[in-house]
């Protein structure tokens, strides 16, 4: 299994054997089966008529199997996959026990159920797909968009935080959309290292600036608006199966209680006597919102300049993508550009991964700017195109 082990388990009441991709406590359900299929979508049913907004699909690309049930065939590299090291899992090539073409065919058919409820009351269905081939992951999109709304697109989570990797990443994606598929970015979730713990507190602001200014619908992870990291959790204090399982890849570090302010357990839980689900933090009562959202300078004062700035432009919102080039290797400057019948808008996003300054000669852009937001919130005002500075790890948004 994905956790380590075998996927298989006998259960003793029945003597027969059953598959989990994951936990023993978590069995597969058998898609080729009719009834298991119908019973699945009435539940679906059950909560459109309750009206839910939409549905998250765990591990959307898991549901289908090999008919057949072959055996996987071994690994002989038995290295880690683009994402990151499974341990035992990785021995195998995972061609037989999930993403079989057949999944495409019950994601149309869920799409149909559920855009039959859409109404004046839009739903949409999000996809966790851990896929990085592009072109594969964009499949799930259906090739006449029937199928998940959004794929979620985990591609920048291990790219390497340099401006050049995650331009490749940005500009491979927009090419592999058809017409008409929305495209998504996620920087942070329950599975992976936080994101200040990854790129730093400086690169958490400008990661804020490329999450929120990209096409597309961004995913926040609860906790990196206020710029939390990962917690060492010692052995007897761990929670996650996996990390027990399989030591090492414990996800707990990165799911630590929310730090609202600097009360006992950050008020988290409002009765000091409770011992939380994991530990805190030991500098929860400095990063907490509570004392953020004072300071006008802070990542969270950042997050929301950057919210309120897309809410209320549609360059950001609905605007394409344009990237820009001749710039130093550094950066990633890119345009985004909207244009109604009676307006044409165009915002540039600058962006500087390095730990040195750097100064970018834009003047090819043939157009006069306005710094409106830096990632340091410490400047604004009129720029000159042709000397844009951007300090260490800088990001700016210059409306043209």
């Amino acid at each position: 299994s994905v956790f380590g082990g075998s996927a298989w388990e006998r259960d003793e009441y029945t003597g027969q054997y059953y598959l989990h991709s994951f936990l023993r406590e978590q069995p597969d359900l058998n898609w080729r089966n009719p009834e298991v299929k119908v019973a699945v979508f009435e539940v679906v049913r059950f909560w459109l008529e309750r009206g839910v907004d939409g549905f998250r699909i765990d591990v959307a690309h898991f549901i289908m199997k090999d008919p057949q049930m072959r055996d996987n065939p071994l690994n002989p590299q038995a290295q880690k996959s683009f994402h990151k090291s499974f341990g035992e899992y990785d021995s195998q090539i995972h061609l037989y026990d999930k993403a079989h073409p057949d999944v495409h065919q019950v994601y149309q058919e869920m799409r149909s159920l559920i855009d039959s409820y859409n109404g004046e009351h839009p739903r949409v269905s999000i996809g966790e797909i851990h896929i990085y081939d592009l072109p594969d992951w964009a499949q799930y999109y259906g090739e006449n968009l029937d199928e998940i709304h959004l794929p979620f697109n985990f591609s920048l989570l291990n790219t390497d935080w340099q401006a050049q990797a995650v331009r490749h990443v940005v500009d491979a994606l927009e090419d592999v959309l058809q017409p008409g598929a929305w495209p998504n970015y996620v920087l942070g979730n329950h599975d992976e290292s936080r994101l200040a713990s990854r790129v730093g507190e400086s690169g958490a602001r400008l990661a804020a600036m490329l999450l929120l200014t990209l096409r597309g619908t961004p995913t926040l992870y609860y906790g990196d608006e206020i710029g939390m990291t990962d917690v060492e959790i010692s052995l007897e204090h761990q929670q996650d199966p996996w990390g027990i399982r399989v030591p090492g890849l414990s996800r707990d570090p990165c799911r630590t209680p929310m730090q609202w302010s600097d009360a006992t357990n950050a008020g988290f839980s409002l009765d000091g006597a409770t011992e939380l689900w994991l530990p805190l933090a030991e500098d929860y009562q400095m990063t907490n919102v509570e004392n953020l959202i004072q300071d006008s300078t802070s990542i969270t004062a950042l997050y929301r300049h950057l919210l309120k700035y897309r809410r209320i432009h549609p360059v950001l919102q609905v605007g394409r993508y344009v990237p820009v080039s001749g710039v130093p290797e550094d950066c990633f400057v890119y345009l985004r550009e909207y244009e109604t019948h009676a307006d044409k808008s165009r915002t540039l996003i600058a962006l500087n991964f390095s730990t040195h300054e750097h100064q970018l000669d834009l003047l090819h852009i043939n157009a006069s700017g306005d710094l409106v937001i830096s990632t340091m919130l410490d400047r604004s005002g009129r720029m000159d195109l042709n000397n844009l500075i951007l300090r260490p790890q800088e990001g700016v948004i210059v409306e043209l």
